[in-house]
């Protein structure tokens, strides 16, 4: 037995670790689901927060985008810090991080205050949530175990942003805005305090961080978000939009540079060279953008049109928080049976026709009659898409780029919804304007004089004229949504290839049986994650595989 084997094996045999898988997980996903819903829960109060802290409706819209962008843009790295200093080590780290800057923006004072928050919220959850991931695949045996491991995980990736509109309503409404954030204090110190009992420590692999390729990617993903934002405000022929496009290019570029001549780069770029996990991130880019889109717009949709209470709003959405978790474990079920690609190729399909279905919303419609029916169907696909899609991208990836390659994974999906929300904005600041055009002149021939000095005053068209241009604008960006899944569901069909190895890594037909109660140690899992290492067969002898 090798040095590392036996390390990994003293761990393993501990008590307090051998029999907490269980708690081990709850820990995992409590801190992924305080690190995704964080995204969302903001969302219900930013109109307290605006009034709070005398924000602009510009400068609004950076609450959420402070967070997402630093979130997304340094996944990478902190997939790597985990790899290079110890998963657990830096899980604790990012976890009491996200806690601090949780913190400092319930107390902010001021507008400037609560974005270095946000920003600093984003950090620490770049940090925590790719060794969340990576930690699954240290504590769980390949195959059946795992599977069970990552259909929970993937429910609660992807239920998050649901449950971030509930939690937020019932916060804002019961108590204040502040508490949005207040609220991570007591659970991050709980998962901090749990963490060293019950998850054991990975492997410390040498390397360095590779800082200059993390800086180029979030740089140049932060110019080219607002220069779709800025598109949406200021039209495509603005000067600022144009240059930040431009060096949002200039930077992408110097990223993919970087990476190319690094020795170890904080994204491996040969990763890309697998095919399926190449398309399964061009999945996840895609239906990021989607669900993003889905989440924001039906929000301004029930709060402003439907006129549901904070409260109400977050109720809404709750629905589809339950069947995303059925949808989940049904298909972690399914899994080792069928394999991944049906339920790509079926999940995104279901995603699109749900993205479909709520394009023929409109001022006339209802909660109950064009809104539910549409998000359950949204919601199970993306159950299905999102445990296929997590176990995909570290299906065959060796132990010491687990967290570069689940870093991958969450930055797809982070950085595709900064990025797919901020074309969805532009989509729908085009169509609202358009639609204005045609509004204002039937407001100024029906509307009284008092509705008409208001206008003047505000710029701002009542109900039901502004009612109609919102439905335009959100029924246009919901087609372009639509469109991104359908562009995920052809993702999986034409790209993703069914293969006799990951199904039987999916059974756990070929992993390495447990030594003196060896729970998943890195070394037995090299062979069955795809390193070139000895495979022990079932029943048989340690023996080169060749």
């Amino acid at each position: 037995m090798t040095e590392s084997t036996a390390k990994t094996s003293t761990l393993a045999e501990s008590p307090e670790r051998g029999h907490g898988k269980g708690i081990a997980l709850l820990v995992i996903c409590s801190c992924q689901l305080m690190v995704v819903l964080d995204i969302t829960i903001v969302n219900i109060a930013l109109p307290n927060i605006q009034t709070s802290l005398g924000f602009s409706t510009e400068s609004l819209s950076w609450v959420i985008n402070a967070y997402t962008l630093t979130f997304g843009g340094l996944l990478l790295l902190g997939g790597r810090l985990g790899d290079i200093l110890g998963r657990r080590r830096v899980f604790i780290f990012g976890v009491l991080l996200f806690v601090f800057a949780s913190l400092l923006g319930g107390l902010s004072q001021d507008s400037w205050q609560l974005l270095a928050a946000r920003a600093l919220q984003g950090v620490g959850g770049a940090i925590a949530s790719p060794t969340a991931l990576s930690l699954i695949t240290t504590t769980f045996r390949e195959g059946p175990e795992r599977n069970r491991a990552f259909g929970v995980f993937a429910a609660v990736s992807a239920g998050g942003s649901a449950i971030g509109l509930l939690a937020g309503g019932i916060l804002v409404e019961w108590l204040d805005w502040r508490w949005v954030f207040f609220v991570n204090v007591p659970i991050g110190l709980l998962i901090a305090a749990a963490a060293p009992r019950y998850i054991k420590e990975s492997e410390r692999h040498p390397g360095h961080f590779d800082v200059l390729g993390a800086l180029t990617s979030t740089i140049g993903m932060v110019l080219l978000v607002y220069g779709f934002i800025r598109a949406s405000e200021d039209g495509w022929s603005d000067s600022l939009t144009i240059g930040s496009f431009i060096a949002a290019v200039v930077f992408l570029a110097l990223f993919l540079a970087v990476e190319t001549r690094s020795k170890q780069p904080i994204t491996p770029l040969k990763m890309f060279r697998d095919r399926n996990r190449a398309g399964t991130y061009g999945m996840m880019l895609s239906l990021a953008a989607a669900m993003f889109g889905m989440f924001f717009f039906l929000t301004l949709f029930v709060q402003n049109i439907l006129d549901f209470s904070p409260l109400q709003a977050g109720l809404a959405f709750l629905p589809v928080s339950v069947v995303i978790a059925v949808s989940a474990g049904i298909a972690s079920q399914l899994l080792p049976k069928w394999g991944p690609k049906p339920f790509m190729v079926v999940g995104a399909v279901l995603a699109a026709l749900g993205l479909g279905w709520l394009t023929f919303t409109d001022i006339h419609s209802s909660y109950l009659g064009s809104i539910l029916g549409p998000m359950l169907v949204f919601g199970f696909g993306m159950g299905m898409q999102f445990v296929s899609l997590t176990l995909m991208a570290v299906s065959g990836v060796a132990p010491r780029e687990a967290g570069a390659a689940s870093g991958v994974l969450n930055a797809t999906q982070q950085v595709g919804g900064s990025l797919g929300l901020s074309i969805l904005v532009t989509v729908f600041g085009t169509a609202s304007r358009n639609e204005a055009t045609d509004q204002v002149p039937r407001f100024l021939a029906e509307a009284t004089p008092a509705q008409q000095l208001e206008f003047r005053r505000t710029g701002e068209l009542p109900a039901p004229w502004g009612d109609q241009v919102l439905a335009s604008g959100v029924s246009s960006a919901f087609v372009v949504a639509a469109v991104l899944a359908v562009i995920a569901a052809l993702i999986a069909l034409l790209v993703i290839q069914v293969r006799a190895s990951d199904l039987e890594r999916l059974r756990g037909g070929a992993m390495v049986p447990p030594v003196d109660g060896e729970a998943s140690g890195e070394d037995t899992q090299d062979s069955a994650t795809g390193a070139r290492a000895p495979v022990r067969k079932r029943g048989g002898d340690a023996g080169p595989d060749g």
